[in-house]
C-alpha cells in the first residue's frame, strides 16, 4: 500500500503542476481529490488491513491527500497571479496624455474684453437673462408702442416676461440702486427672434458698458471705444463712428472696425460685404429721459453707453466667416483656439 499511495501522490502533483489553465486543474482536482480519486480508494481499504498496521498506513495517505491539495492550492495561486498580470496596468508603458479642456473662443475673448475695461476703472456688472418688459423696453426710453420694439423681437415666456434682447437690462437695475458716480460693463447672452445666418443668430453675446458722473462727454465715449479696439484688435484697427438712432441715448451713433477678412478689397466678402467696415454695436450719451425713470437728476448728471456683440469681433480677430461656428460644438473648430 505504501508503494501504491506515493505512485498516486507522484502523479498527481505532477499532473496538477503541469496544469496550463483553472479549466484543467479544476478536472485534475476532482480526478485526484474527489470521492472516486484513486487516493480516496486506496484510503477506502484501510479498514481491512490488520489492526497493527492500519495507523501508519492512515498516516501516509493523509500526507499523500496534504500533498496533493497543497500542490492544487499552490498552482490555482499562481495561474490566478498570471491571470492578473495579463489584465493589470503595465507601470512600464508610456502614460496617455489626458485630454485638457479649454475655454470657448467666445469665453476667452469676454475674459480679455474684462481684463481691458477694468484697466480703465469699470467694474462687472450681472444681471438676470429671463427680464420683464420694463427693464427691457419701458426703462430704456422704449414704451409699447415704440417703433424700435420691432427691431428687437424677442422670446416671450408663457406666463411673464422674455428672453432679453440686450444686457442694457443690467445697466438700469444697477442705476435702479446704486447712485452715480457709475462705471460698469455688463457681458452675457442675449436673444432676438433673428433669421440665422453668416452674421447673425437668435442667441449671441454682448459686452455692454455705462459711465455716469458728472461732466461725461462724448469725448469720452469715444476714446474709450477706441483704446478697446485697439487693445482687442491691434493698433491699426481703425474705428468709424456713424449718426444714429436708439431710444435710450441722444445723441446716438453706430460704431464700426475695420474688416480684418478682406481689408474692403473683396465686393463678395460675406462679413462686410465689400465695404471694408463690420458693424459692432451702437453707443451714445445717456437719454436724460432714462436718468429720470431710474431717479437720477438729468442736470446734475450725464452719462455715455455703448454695447459691442462679441461674435462680431471674435469674427474680425479671427476671420471666421460664419456666427453659426460658435454654436454647433463642434471641436475641430473649437481646438483651433
Amino acid at each position: 500500500m505504501l508503494e501504491e499511495v506515493q505512485q498516486i501522490e507522484s502523479k498527481a502533483v505532477a499532473e496538477i503542476q503541469a496544469a496550463e489553465d483553472e479549466k484543467i486543474l479544476e478536472e485534475l482536482r476532482i480526478r485526484h481529490l474527489g470521492r472516486k480519486s484513486p487516493l480516496r480508494l486506496v484510503m477506502g481499504q484501510i479498514g481491512q488491513l490488520p489492526a497493527a498496521e492500519r495507523p501508519a498506513s492512515g498516516q501516509i495517505a493523509g500526507q499523500a491527500q496534504k500533498a496533493i491539495q497543497q500542490a492544487f492550492d499552490d498552482k490555482e495561486m499562481a495561474l490566478r497571479q498570471a491571470g492578473d498580470t495579463g489584465s493589470a496596468l503595465d507601470v512600464t508603458l508610456p502614460g496617455r496624455r489626458p485630454l485638457l479642456g479649454r475655454a470657448h473662443p467666445l469665453a476667452q475673448l469676454t475674459d480679455e474684453l474684462v481684463n481691458v475695461f477694468q484697466g480703465m476703472g469699470f467694474d462687472i456688472a450681472d444681471g438676470p437673462e429671463a427680464e420683464d418688459e420694463y427693464h427691457n423696453f419701458d426703462a430704456l426710453n422704449t414704451p409699447d408702442d415704440h417703433p424700435a420694439r420691432d427691431s428687437h423681437d424677442t422670446f416671450y415666456l408663457e406666463d411673464t416676461g422674455l428672453l432679453r434682447t440686450q444686457t442694457s437690462t443690467v445697466q438700469i437695475r444697477v442705476m435702479e440702486k446704486t447712485p452715480p458716480p457709475i462705471r460698469i460693463i455688463s457681458p452675457g447672452r442675449c436673444y432676438r427672434k433673428e433669421t440665422v445666418d453668416a452674421t447673425h443668430h437668435f442667441a449671441f453675446h454682448q459686452i455692454e458698458g455705462l459711465y455716469v458722473d458728472r461732466g461725461v462727454s462724448f469725448a469720452d465715449l469715444k476714446g474709450t471705444i477706441e483704446a478697446m479696439g485697439r487693445q482687442v484688435l491691434g493698433e491699426d484697427t481703425k474705428v468709424r463712428f456713424r449718426p444714429h438712432f436708439f431710444p435710450f441715448t441722444e445723441p446716438s451713433v453706430e460704431y464700426d472696425f475695420t474688416c480684418s477678412i478682406c481689408h474692403g478689397e473683396n465686393a463678395t466678402c460675406s462679413i462686410c460685404k465689400g465695404t471694408g467696415w463690420i458693424e459692432i454695436a451702437g453707443a451714445g450719451m445717456v437719454d436724460p429721459a432714462v436718468f429720470e425713470n431710474v431717479g437720477y437728476d438729468p442736470e446734475e448728471f450725464t452719462g455715455c453707453a455703448f454695447g459691442m456683440g462679441l461674435e462680431r469681433i471674435a469674427m474680425i480677430r479671427h476671420g471666421i466667416d460664419d456666427i453659426r461656428l460658435f454654436l454647433e460644438n463642434d471641436l475641430r473648430f473649437t481646438r483651433q483656439f
